[in-house]
């Protein structure tokens, strides 16, 4: 099977996967470089992993979960990981959402983006800071929770730490657990993004541009 139909076959998965609820019939698994796989040839680890996923929190099994089916002992704690920053972090969901696209662009994760695209606009993140996002560019208009969340996390991924300013806006903010969660949310986006990225994971129409300097 050559390559290009590997990918419209893992394309019409994930399409798949967006359009109901997975069940173990249809997982609506993609993947390039991994193969995507069928519940029925899983070993029992993996299984329960996607039983895991199936009783979660997530509409469709898109994105990385194919990938981490690979080691899945550390697949599964993953994903309850994610799930609890996706679905539990003490930050409002425009915030949230905006600490998710800033660590796609970073990483030029297509897929990522384009998901949380959607859900970052759904949230009422403005589409032009959004687009200023894509762009590399500090977006204007922001209003505190965006603000704040968008300069911790620039700064974490860009220095590696962040200022005394931006720590103690942020736990003024968003309180404590609110700053580890921008962490954690930050940590498992990359992960991720990694992953897909690795992966070559299919994606119809790339959005992001590659940018030498992704944030400003």
């Amino acid at each position: 099977m050559n390559r290009a139909l590997i990918l419209v076959i893992a394309l019409c998965s994930s399409l798949s996967a967006q359009t109901g609820k997975p069940t173990k019939q249809n997982l609506g698994l993609a993947g390039d470089r991994f193969k995507p796989l069928t519940y029925d040839e899983m070993t029992p680890e993996q299984k329960a992993m996607i039983d895991h996923l199936l009783a979660g929190e997530r509409g469709n099994l898109g994105g990385p979960f194919n990938i981490l089916l690979r080691s899945p002992e550390m697949g599964d704690l993953a994903q309850q990981f994610g799930a609890s920053m996706r679905f539990h972090a003490a930050l409002p969901k425009p915030a949230l959402e905006t600490v998710i696209i800033v660590t796609a662009r970073y990483w030029t994760a297509q897929f990522e983006w384009t998901a949380h695209k959607r859900a970052a606009l759904q949230a009422g993140v403005s589409p032009a800071i959004v687009d200023a996002i894509a762009n590399g560019k500090r977006p204007s208009g922001m209003d505190a929770d965006l603000e704040t969340a968008y300069n911790f996390t620039t700064e974490l991924l860009k220095n590696k730490q962040v200022s005394d300013a931006t720590f103690a806006a942020a736990k003024a903010r968003f309180g404590e657990k609110g700053v580890v969660d921008m962490i954690g949310l930050n940590g498992w986006y990359s992960m991720v993004s990694m992953a897909l990225n690795v992966d070559r994971y299919p994606v119809d129409k790339p959005e992001l541009k590659p940018l030498d300097h992704p944030l400003p």
